[in-house]
């Protein structure tokens, strides 16, 4: 009797009232009626977490001196908060303007943001997702700069027409009292001053405001009386304006590179004018002009000489210098040079006071794209190390992928062998930047983020607890010879720049084994060891991939159904079907076309490699007859089988990294069987081809972005193919488009040649026969070919197959011109895992050229993902056997049979065999990950060889290798006890194996097309994955394909997003969201909830220093600093309202107006309540500091009352 189940029929309803339909086969086996989903829409939620890396267009910095806190603004209106290693907080601007300045309320936890919107903003810091409570608008006036003093409540706003606006910051009103312009500068004076680059007021005395303009003049106000008291006026524009902390000099920087001194009660003359980096001339003239001084900063110490801090300044023929930073302290000034060009510098003193010695002790220097400390402390001003991992664009990552709960023992290995390329000199004094405490988070599982970047290094990363800390950097680059000189350049013609550049990389945690693929068609296979070693020769291997006339054939023209073929009188005539007998070091032909030469050259030197990654092999495609070798579109690497695979848009590779063997390497069409009824389809002689069967011709959808030309490309293509007919002029091979036909430029003669043209025509003319007879003359033109070529040595090739069950010996050396060459590198790198070992479809970046080149090469199948498995390779198989799985960029899944020894000195003697199975399934859109399920719907991985030291003794080899495990149970009376999943651009498929019968299939979007879906573990099950190019994110259940989450996150603005996005398992995804961020996200609901628990605490309760002592004589004669109260002047009762129309005020989302406005009902009311008893229990706690407060003074008074009285007790009036 068949079970009944409730919940079916509710994900039933559920399956049918959503967009995307999802449909299951009819006769479903009874295997998946007992197959138990737990996963529901309830256990996901998509919200951002943290983002890592430095910030992108940074334009301005603060610091908290108690906090210890550094705020950071960009261009794209975004705030980066940094306190102790690992303690950062992102937050972003809703309007997206630049970040012009950042002011901290000292040890207050908030930070004052102005933007170059005109608009001001109160960030509350005391919460661990910083909210703005706060913000006005300027409507008339343009802001310029900002300052807001030490334990003071106003704000002083400066704008572009030289006003000075004060702004309450605890309720962001404007005060009437305003500064103009016109009343600070002199009454002669004819020109508008400009806007105001400086406010600061005298450190010594809170009444006296100094007023900067851009013309040169700076103003001393005084607050009380509305009047300028000094004014001082200098030929040149002044950049920055530093206080003496006694307040009686001030220093200014001007932009023909000068430093004016001046002292306050002397405006006629400055006191002192230097040119740090300018010539003196020896008949004393004025010095040569320099470059301006952007900023100085001029910091005093109580034992020695003040220190003088500046940026920019350097002469005018100092062509082509880094910028610098000059520290003057005494009579010696250093320079120190930057690796890029200086934003903002801040120096970090002792004390928050101005009006006592400053005691600086390091120098915070942000760069465009770095952060640098310099230690003030130490001999040389040596630079401290960073804990933050601000290198993530150290060079510019090109793959990404992400790894969550990997084995425990990773993360140790990794660090230690990490920890020996550190760099030395650094300071040894502590990270100054120590604000903050860590999250109290419960996440622990180890997750490690994987880079590979543009210079061919790749970065493990250690990201557990929402942290990123750089654990270990390997340099593929070194496996390589490098150009010396300018002559000596690499044949690296598939991308002009970054020829080590990582394009896609296949890890296994377990085993450790690494596998990399760069975008000059080179593949990397590397082994963990924790032992240093000195390679003699790397082991190279060379592999000559090219394409079949199948592959290549002209595209349709609509009506044309001959294309021009050269005649045996014309001199553009078909090359010779046999490749050249060469060495592997290859050889140019006479027309100087390259034949079997890499594009880069393995170092021949002997490679000494550290503990960490070592090179096991290396692999090359090399260039096929003048044209380069494709780059990799999908790559995958397993340990127990030993075996690499890899593929293009050429075919695909399977390479024995154990016996340095290749072998497999056939076309994609040769992995049809002959009755696949997917396979190829020879041409209609119709205009108009039609598809045969139900299968439509699917075509990548990723590189269905360059078809929004599809008429221009028609038009294209019908000259491209004139062009290679003709021979007006001379070609060479780097401007000349070629159909499959065309050769070398030479006479043909032979009857070789002549034998091979005659099989061309034969085989573009049997488009018009039936599809029997085409493939009857694609089997005699294989044969003649194949008797006629002349084969390369094997062992010089190093291409031998070495099984007997393989259907397809090595490659057919067709000498077709591979399609055009490949100049882009900027498309989808997408990195495989062990576990999920799927690839992005390498045509994203290459058929968006807008270039005739990539015409031909969209109409080619290319292998877009591989998955290694133990599975049944055909329907009648009931045994399961090594497996891997092939996806297509047309939408085909393959199954490759693979035998092989078990373990041991038999697996290195014996041939491993390679037979193919046939398609299983055709999905729209190319194929982007495959995985494999039991009966129960349990994910089963690709097996696996447990880590072991290669350069260990074998005792402690064989004591900690393992033998992969044991195959799953067979198949039994023609049961299915598996479920194969596959996933394209468009649609998801389950099918049950070994019968490969459907059943469920789920259409993800019509209108768009999925860039990125992995199988991943969530709660205990698995499910799919997906990020769209529209923006949404999606989840499936398995293997009943159940939308479980669907939401619009991002739609793809960049195609860096598309590049990186990643997902893992427990939730976890990440993407690159610009050239130097990584943003993490997670769609786990228990993920979201925890997530305040797990951020990091900016804000810490911590005690304001005390003011510095006045001294007696100072209290006695009034010599110490003057207090105002700025209440009296600036409130509303003295200064009255400010105009309606000169801002706005706008409540922010984390003020209670804000809550207010934003939230209704009970959720509202429980929201304000809580709002309200936090600000009421933060009150009242400071309530209970200033009761203690007056407590202790009150008993201190009283004490130093009974003491006076003691004193004078027994004495009379006249002793007093």
């Amino acid at each position: 009797m068949k079970k009944f189940n409730i919940r079916k029929v509710l994900d039933g309803l559920t399956a049918v009232s959503s967009s995307s339909s999802t449909t299951a086969q009819t006769g479903t086996p009874k295997e998946n009626d007992v197959v138990l989903e737990t996963l529901q829409s309830e256990y996901f939620q998509l919200c951002k977490t943290v983002r890592h890396g430095f910030p992108y267009q940074p334009s301005s910095m603060a610091f908290d001196p108690v906090q210890k806190i550094l705020a950071i603004g960009t261009q794209a209106g975004a705030l980066r908060l940094f306190g102790r290693a690992g303690v950062e907080c992102y937050c972003q601007h809703e309007s997206g303007a630049a970040v012009i300045q950042l002011q901290f309320l000292i040890n207050e936890g908030a930070l004052v943001s102005a933007l170059a919107d005109d608009s001001i903003h109160l960030w509350n810091l005391r919460q661990k997702i910083p909210a703005i409570l706060h913000s006005l608008k300027f409507n008339r006036e343009r802001i310029t700069y900002c300052h807001l003093p030490f334990q003071s409540k106003w704000l002083y706003i400066g704008t572009e027409r030289g006003n000075i606006h004060i702004v309450n910051v605890e309720s962001f009103t404007l005060s009437g009292y305003v500064i103009m312009w016109n009343k600070a500068i002199e009454l002669s004076t004819k020109t508008h001053p400009g806007p105001v680059v400086h406010i600061s007021d005298n450190p010594m005395d809170e009444g006296k405001l100094l007023i900067g303009f851009e013309c040169g003049v700076v103003v001393l106000w005084d607050l009380k009386s509305k009047k300028a008291d000094y004014r001082y006026n200098y030929d040149e524009a002044i950049h920055s304006v530093a206080w003496h902390h006694e307040g009686k000099q001030f220093v200014c920087s001007h932009s023909d590179g000068t430093l004016t001194t001046w002292n306050v009660r002397a405006p006629a003359k400055p006191a002192q004018i230097i040119t740090p980096h300018g010539k003196q001339p020896k008949d004393g003239k004025k010095p040569e002009p320099c470059k301006p001084i952007l900023k100085v900063e001029y910091k005093t110490t109580r034992a020695g000489d003040p220190f003088m801090v500046l940026s920019g300044g350097l002469s005018y023929d100092t062509v082509g210098r880094r910028a610098c930073l000059t520290v003057m302290h005494g009579k010696s000034t250093a320079v120190l040079e930057m690796d890029y060009p200086i934003v903002d510098f801040l120096t970090l003193c002792e004390t928050p006071y101005p009006n006592d010695f400053q005691e600086p002790y390091a120098v915070v220097v942000l760069l465009e794209r770095d952060l640098v400390v310099i230690d003030l402390g130490q001999i040389g001003y040596p630079i401290f190390e960073n804990p933050y991992p601000l290198t993530v664009h150290e060079s510019p990552v090109t793959c990404c992928e992400y790894f969550a709960d990997c084995p425990a023992d990773l993360i140790p290995a990794l660090y230690s062998v990490g920890s020996r390329q550190k760099r030395q000199g650094y300071s040894k004094k502590e990270w100054p930047i120590s604000g903050g405490n860590w999250g109290q988070g419960t996440q622990s599982y180890p997750e490690i983020i994987i880079t590979g970047h543009a210079d061919g290094s790749i970065k493990f990363w250690d990201a557990s607890a929402f942290m990123l800390q750089v654990l270990y950097k390997l340099k593929t680059a070194k496996v390589f010879e490098r150009a010396r000189g300018k002559d000596e350049k690499q044949n690296t013609d598939i991308v002009e720049e970054d020829p080590f550049a990582i394009q896609t990389l296949s890890w296994c945690p377990e085993s450790r084994m690494l596998c990399i693929a760069g975008v000059s068609a080179h593949i990397i296979i590397y082994r963990f060891s924790k032992q240093e070693i000195t390679t003699e020769v790397v082991q190279l291997l060379e592999v000559r991939m090219q394409c079949e006339f199948s592959d290549v054939d002209s595209p349709d023209l609509g009506g044309e159904q001959t294309p021009t073929l050269s005649t045996p009188g014309a001199s553009s005539t078909p090359q010779e079907s046999e490749p050249p007998t060469q060495s592997s070091t290859g050889s140019n032909s006479s027309d100087g076309a390259r034949d079997n030469i890499p594009c880069l050259q393995v170092r021949s030197s002997p490679l000494k490699q550290s503990p960490g990654y070592q090179v096991e092999l290396v692999i090359q495609l090399v260039w096929v007859s003048g044209e380069p070798p494709q780059q990799i579109t999908s790559l995958a690497v397993n340990s127990s089988y030993g075996l690499v695979v890899f593929g293009n848009s050429n075919g695909l590779a399977v390479v024995d990294y154990l016996q340095k063997t290749l072998l497999l390497n056939m076309g994609t069409s040769e992995l049809y069987s002959p009755s696949d009824p997917y396979q190829g389809q020879p041409r209609s002689p119709r205009k108009t081809r039609q598809p045969s069967g139900d299968i439509p011709p699917v075509t990548s959808c990723m590189s269905r972005l360059s078809n929004l030309y599809t008429e221009s490309v028609k038009k294209l293509r019908s000259p491209h193919l004139t062009l290679c007919d003709s021979n007006d002029g001379p070609n060479t091979s780097e401007d000349r488009c070629k159909s499959p036909t065309s050769g070398s430029t030479s006479p043909c003669n032979s009857d070789d040649e002549r034998k091979q043209k005659f099989i061309e025509k034969v085989k573009f003319k049997s488009r018009r026969f039936s599809k029997t007879v085409a493939n009857d003359f694609a089997k005699m033109s294989r044969k003649i070919s194949s008797s006629s070529e002349q084969r390369p040595d094997v062992e010089q090739k190093v291409q031998r197959c070495h099984s007997a069950t393989c259907v397809k010996r090595l490659c057919y050396l067709s000498e077709v011109k591979a399609a055009a060459r490949m100049t882009q590198m900027g498309g989808i790198c997408k990195t495989k895992s062990c576990p999920n070992s799927n690839a992005k479809d390498n045509s994203f970046s290459r058929s968006r050229s807008s270039s005739v080149t990539s015409i031909d090469r969209e109409s080619r199948e290319a292998i877009s993902s591989f998955y290694f498995c133990e599975s049944f390779p055909r329907k009648t198989d009931n045994l399961v056997s090594s497996c891997v799985l092939v996806g297509t960029t047309q939408g085909s899944v393959m199954m490759v049979a693979i035998s092989m020894s078990p373990g041991g000195d038999q697996r290195m003697q014996q041939p491993v065999g390679i037979s193919s199975g046939g398609t299983i399934a055709r999905l729209k859109g190319g194929i982007l990950t495959m995985a494999l399920l039991d009966a129960t719907g349990t994910l089963l991985p690709p097996t696996y060889e447990s880590w072991y030291d290669p350069n260990a003794s074998d005792e402690e080899k064989e004591k900690s290798r393992r033998r992969r495990p044991a195959s799953p149970p067979s198949s039994q009376d023609g049961q299915d006890s598996q479920f194969a999943v596959l996933c394209s651009e468009k649609q998801a498929k389950v099918l049950a194996m070994p019968s490969q019968t459907r059943i469920y299939k789920h259409n993800i979007t019509e209108t768009s097309f999925v860039l990125r879906a992995d199988v991943v573990q969530m709660a205990g099950a698995n499910c799919i994955a997906c990020f769209c190019a529209n923006g949404h994110i999606m989840t499936l259940s398995l293997p009943s394909l159940r939308p479980l989450l669907d939401l619009n996150y991002l739609p793809l603005t960049d195609m860096r997003i598309a590049r990186t996005f990643c997902f893992s398992n427990l939730g976890q995804a990440l993407y690159l969201t610009s050239p130097t961020e990584i943003q993490r996200i997670t769609y786990s609901q228990e993920t979201c909830d925890n997530l305040q628990e797990m951020l990091s605490e900016l804000f810490t309760p911590v005690e304001t220093p005390e003011a510095p002592n006045r001294g007696f004589f100072k209290g006695l004669f009034g010599g110490g600093a003057q207090s105002l109260d700025r209440e009296d002047l600036f409130g509303e009762t003295a200064a009255g309202k400010a105009s309606r129309s000169l801002a706005q005020h706008i409540p922010g989302p984390g003020s209670m107006e804000g809550m207010k406005g934003a939230a209704s009902g009970v959720v509202g009311d429980l929201a304000r309540a809580r709002i309200a008893l936090d600000e009421r229990g933060q009150k009242l706690g400071e309530l209970e500091e200033r009761t203690a407060a007056m407590m202790a003074s009150a008993e201190s008074f009283s004490k130093h009352a009974h003491d006076m009285m003691l004193k004078y007790k027994d004495k009379k009036w006249y002793q007093l």
